[in-house]
């Protein structure tokens, strides 16, 4: 700080005592690069507001509070006021009960400059750039030279000028003031990179309620009353019409579009440039008539570059034509050249050049437009170019080459403007030449966005649900329960394997806290023997619709002390286990956990499911039903029965939801934990009435523009939904260069939801489940190694015939596969790993990754 920023001691002691009150006030969020902030609170009239805390500076900030306060506007009807500065966006949204939620933020980065556009006339920004321009065009006079005109009538005046220019789209000092606003005022491309990044999750959002404003927040509420204080400058209502009234081409022309600078493809455009130079193989010439060809074809080359084009260089192509007489040597811009007889009148008359003596006279006719000719020739067998470079090639003042572009610019034969991809200023381009760079980019991109493989989604998953996050606390647990809400994992997987992977530094009072805050909810979807069971995690607000949409798989238990328990939590709320044994302790306790089973009992806490996974790795759970004996209960109750009970729904509490409210609500669980939604999702899943079910909802989201319909992955059927973010992270994954990056390594539990392996994709070879404490070890996409519960059995899932087909180095593979099996231990996942059945394949690479032989198999030890 002191070096880079300039500070004394006391101001590092106050940035830093600046940022630590910032990170207790907001629970430890700082907006940085990697991570915007929304605080959101209640002011003194208790209207909510909501601050955008990022470090990205008002020129983003401003086209992005514009597109916000659009949408409130056209989209829910709030009328919303909005300001930025460098620091964030404050927006205050009158008599609302709920808090703003977060999608009011997220703008389609496609749709942003449009919205900004449109909206760009309404603000005040525009109308004091206005009357600044008119101002210096000389359009607001003065009434007298030498007196200054009052700021109010000059606002008037201007506002008169802007009413009635408003009407003429392509009044010059109206587009001057939006190409001031939109390139020198506002950064619009660096709002859709920002934009396209939150989409992807490249950026993270992350919300934040506070009962004051945080110190960050605080600039922002100052502030805020001092943004409206020149309300005045806003234009009247009824210029929001001046939009559709502006001459978008002349626009484009003053600010510039990089659109087709930022479609066309590279790669095409080197294609296409060689396959009109000659250049590419299937283009390069083996004769003399087609190098001749080549020679009218083109134009002049020298003898290195018709060697250049010919297949093979001892051919003497160049040689030849001189020798038959089929090609002249001339003298251009200081070069030796060749130049097809035919042309011998066009380059004397264009260039000047001298000609060798004895060319017949039909080649000697004078040729009207001689440079034009060249010009255009050159502009045909060549890809964008700047002005100069044909003056450079022919010799020639570029004041003339200019003029001849224009004549061609003004018949269509040539285009100008910004093509060539990472090109800098305007370039010219023959309108045939962009019609196939067109195409073959087109072509490109296609290739792009067509399908990716398997191996790509199994990739992209489990980066898309967040495992190996650096990031920790409270928020973060939530976020990763938001995304796995309705899915059934074993309980003894959930915090081990899931939770841990996704939050950085996990530790089980975090669900807890979740729980106890009202946050979250976990229910029981079906018993795994004595001593485990699915669970499954919902936010409080969404539990009723997404659990009323989920199989059961267990009957409704309905014996007497079943009854008795239900109608007590019914009469009661929320009891603990004191308040609702019965004659027979051990009784009460199994018909309380068949009804937790069942779906219709939860706790404000999950330390008994805890309780219950351990009774069987202490080894007391070896009884049917997992329960510990009457006599082992403390007065209190057993671990096992601790914290409060309640039912999981109350029937009275409210009205049935629609099937289509329900649908909807599954169907975005689905899109938020996958990205991408198929039909082997939903079925593994496990939704009633399967795929249909859902359907219909997806493709009225679709219809709505929410999310995309198309064929993302190979092989996984045509009807594919997936979030428009989800789309370009995982086109991203596939474009990925595998010699660019470290191998991808997985080790994830077989039912983590990131496994897309017995979900959404096959398993290799038949044998592995996706099991409770199973796991699968993924290499770049592959399934290799498949683990078995208890860890005594490896299975090797390369050794199918279309793997192998895909796979060059199964060795490296399965020497990754070790490394992995080895870090369940060092991650504590395993306190020791005795394999005694394993592919012969691995032992190597067993050994070198810490197991040791022993007589009960491969043993790979814990560090003490």
């Amino acid at each position: 700080l002191r070096n880079d920023c300039g500070l004394d001691e006391r101001g590092i002691v106050n940035l830093r005592a600046y940022v630590a009150d910032q990170r207790e006030a907001s629970g430890g969020l700082v907006p940085t690069d990697k991570q915007i902030v929304v605080e959101r609170f209640r002011d003194e009239l208790g209207d909510w507001r909501l601050c955008i805390l990022s470090p990205f500076g008002s020129r983003v900030h401003a086209p992005w509070a514009m597109a916000i306060e659009a949408r409130l506007r056209d989209q829910y009807e709030i009328e919303a006021q909005v300001m930025w500065t460098d620091d964030g966006i404050a927006l205050r949204v009158p008599e609302a009960d709920e808090p703003p939620p977060l999608e009011w933020i997220h703008i389609d980065p496609d749709e942003i400059e449009d919205l900004v556009v449109a909206e760009l006339g309404r603000s005040g920004v525009f109308a004091a750039r206005f009357r600044e321009n008119a101002a210096r065009a000389l359009l607001l006079p003065r009434r007298r030279p030498g007196s200054r005109t009052p700021l109010w009538q000059m606002r008037q005046r201007s506002a008169n000028l802007l009413a009635v220019a408003s009407n003429y789209g392509s009044f010059p000092i109206l587009l001057e003031t939006y190409r001031e606003c939109l390139r020198d005022a506002f950064d619009v491309p660096a709002l859709q990179e920002i934009l396209r990044d939150i989409q992807t999750r490249k950026i993270r959002v992350s919300p934040v309620d506070t009962p004051l404003p945080s110190p960050f927040a605080s600039g922002l509420a100052n502030a805020y009353v001092a943004s409206f204080l020149y309300d005045g400058d806003a234009p009247m209502a009824e210029r929001r019409a001046q939009a559709l009234t502006l001459d978008r081409r002349l626009l484009a022309e003053l600010v510039g579009s990089e659109e087709l600078r930022e479609l066309l493809d590279a790669d095409a455009l080197a294609s296409l440039e060689d396959d009109l130079q000659g250049l590419s193989d299937n283009r390069k010439v083996s004769s003399l008539d087609a190098a001749h060809d080549l020679l009218r074809r083109i134009g002049d080359l020298s003898r290195s570059e018709v060697e250049q084009r010919s297949r093979e260089a001892e051919l003497n192509l160049a040689q030849q034509l001189l020798d038959a007489r089929r090609a002249l040597p001339v003298r251009i811009a200081g070069q030796d050249r060749l130049i097809a007889i035919e042309d011998a009148g066009r380059y004397r008359d264009a260039l000047g050049v001298s000609l060798p003596v004895g060319v017949p006279e039909a080649f000697l006719a004078y040729a009207p437009d001689a440079l034009l000719q060249l010009v255009r020739r050159w502009a045909r067998t060549h890809g964008p170019f700047q002005h100069d470079e044909p003056a450079q090639r022919f010799g020639v003042p570029v004041e003339l080459v200019d003029s001849v572009l224009e004549q061609l610019e003004q018949t269509d034969r040539v285009v100008r403007g910004e093509f060539r991809p990472g090109g800098q200023g305007l370039e010219f381009c023959d309108t045939e030449v962009l019609r196939q760079l067109r195409n073959r980019s087109l072509a490109a991109l296609r290739k792009q966005v067509a399908a990716v493989d398997e191996a790509t989604l199994a990739r992209f998953l489990p980066q898309w649900q967040g495992v190996g996050s650096t990031t920790a606390g409270l928020d973060r647990a939530y976020e990763a329960v938001a995304q796995l809400q309705g899915v059934a994992i074993p309980a003894s997987v959930l915090e081990r394997d899931v939770l841990s992977s996704r939050v950085a530094n996990y530790s089980p009072r975090l669900l807890d806290d979740l729980l106890a805050a009202g946050e979250i909810l976990w229910v029981g979807a079906g018993p795994l023997g004595g001593s485990d069971g699915k669970v499954m995690l919902f936010r409080r607000d969404q539990a009723a619709l997404l659990r009323n949409f989920l199989p059961t798989n267990v009957e409704r238990p309905d014996d007497k002390e079943h009854q008795r328990i239900r109608e007590m939590l019914q009469r009661r709320g929320a009891c603990f286990f004191t308040d609702l044994r019965g004659e027979n302790d051990k009784k009460s306790l199994d018909a309380l956990w068949d009804l937790v089973w069942a779906g219709e009992v939860t706790n404000d806490t999950f330390a008994p499911v805890r309780a219950l996974s351990a009774t069987k790795r202490a080894g007391t759970g070896g009884r049917a039903g997992g329960r510990p004996r009457p006599g082992r209960l403390a007065a209190l109750g057993p671990p096992t029965a601790a914290g409060r009970w309640s039912l999981t729904h109350n029937d009275d509490d409210t009205e049935p939801a629609s099937k289509e409210r329900i649908a909807t609500a599954m169907a975005s669980a689905l899109l938020e934990r996958y990205g991408v939604v198929t039909r082997g999702v939903v079925r593994a899943e496990g939704v009633v009435s399967g795929f249909s079910a859902v359907y219909a909802a997806m493709k009225a989201m679709e219809e709505g523009g929410r999310i995309r319909r198309g064929y993302f992955v190979e092989g996984l059927g045509g009807a594919q939904f997936a979030l428009p973010g989800a789309v370009e992270r995982l086109r991203s994954t596939a474009l990925q260069n595998d010699d660019e990056h470290a191998a991808f390594v997985e080790v994830l539990a077989a039912t983590d939801p990131a496994n897309p392996f017995g979900n959404a994709l096959a398993w290799p070879v038949r044998g592995p489940q996706r099991a409770a404490g199973a796991f699968v070890v993924i290499v770049d996409g592959e399934p290799v190694l498949y683990l078995e519960k208890g860890g005594r059995t490896v299975t090797d899932l390369t050794v199918s015939d279309e793997a192998s087909e895909r796979r060059d180095n199964r060795d490296a593979q399965l020497k990754l596969g070790a490394q992995a099996l080895a870090k369940l231990v060092d991650d504590g996942r395993f306190r020791r790993l005795v394999l005694a059945k394993y592919p012969d394949d691995i032992e190597a690479h067993l050994v070198n990754a810490g197991f040791t032989t022993a007589p009960k198999g491969m043993t790979r030890y814990g560090r003490a």
